[in-house]
């Protein structure tokens, strides 16, 4: 028999409560507002589901660990394979991990539910409630609890939350809480950026009241940008950082590898100089994007459907 996960963690944001909804209408969690995760730049990485998250945030995190930063990567995906290329395996998530001690956080040592990878980056894969039973949001609240009483945020300089999917409720869009900037990953087809659009507007929301904002688009599996080009420039976004549709990047995956750690080519080097573009350039921030998303019939139109 499934264990069904406890939701006393969660809270809607009550309109009495003087602080206005996350979005017209919106009924999204809310987390508890004295688990934060403290000096670490955070950075919550979205995307249409497929679109290569996982292999941007575990390059990413690997490019933050050559930098000389302290990395922490966290999947917050049931699939709990954000982190498989940095481990080499498939680890136990902490839902498993809380269920075998029937949800008693205070019986979990650090070595239960965070693991050392590539190039000292610490993983943690979230996971997520049984299908149709729960919410990620409490999943997502319990990682960073459990984080913060083992005192493994403290000596973090990043923290990358690899999001599942599309955005469709306040659950999934619970990392923004945390996040300072949220990047987006997206190919040059409309499905992507229309999934793109609706990124835009949850981050619009969670920034009514939380510090999150936009850091920039990432261009993944396309040797060209023009779609996306025609989207940033009605939206406001900007274009961070591009990787083409390479090979030696679908063969990582099957190695269990970093592309910091496939053999050496023109183009596999090329793609790591700009993976440590982007995380230098993430690492020293800069202007947040006041980016404003599209109706949906507008995107149908400037993508060129009839």
């Amino acid at each position: 028999m499934e264990t069904s996960i406890p939701v006393t963690e969660l809270r809607r944001t009550p309109v009495r409560s003087g602080r206005p909804p996350d979005g017209e209408g919106s009924l999204q969690v809310q987390l508890d507002p004295n688990i934060k995760i403290g000096n670490a730049k955070v950075f919550a990485i979205y995307g249409k589901g497929g679109i290569g998250k996982s292999t941007t945030s575990s390059n990413l995190s690997a490019a933050f660990s050559h930098l000389g930063k302290r990395v922490l990567q966290i999947g917050c995906d049931p699939k709990h394979d954000s982190t498989f290329t940095l481990t080499k395996k498939m680890l136990p998530t902490v839902i498993d991990v809380l269920e075998t001690v029937d949800f008693h956080p205070e019986e979990l040592r650090v070595e239960d539910f965070v693991f050392p990878g590539y190039n000292g980056v610490m993983c943690v894969e979230a996971g997520g409630p049984p299908a149709g039973t729960g919410c990620g949001g409490y999943v997502v609240g319990q990682t960073v609890k459990l984080l913060k009483e083992h005192h493994l945020l403290e000596d973090t300089d990043v923290v990358i939350f690899d999001v599942l999917g599309d955005v469709v409720c306040g659950g999934f869009a619970a990392p923004l809480q945390h996040a300072d900037r949220a990047m987006i990953v997206t190919a040059n087809d409309f499905d992507s950026i229309f999934a793109m659009n609706r990124i835009v507007q949850a981050i619009g929301a969670k920034a009514k009241n939380y510090g999150v904002r936009l850091g920039g688009v990432i261009a993944n599996r396309s040797a060209g940008t023009d779609q996306i080009d025609k989207y940033n420039a009605q939206t406001g976004l900007k274009l961070a950082a591009r990787f083409p549709d390479l090979d030696a990047i679908r063969r990582s995956r099957l190695k269990k590898s970093t592309l910091f750690e496939m053999e050496d080519s023109p183009e596999v080097q090329a793609v790591r100089d700009e993976y440590m573009r982007l995380a230098a350039a993430m690492w020293l921030g800069g202007d947040p994007l006041p980016a404003v998303p599209m109706r949906d019939r507008d995107i149908f139109d400037l993508l060129g459907y009839d």
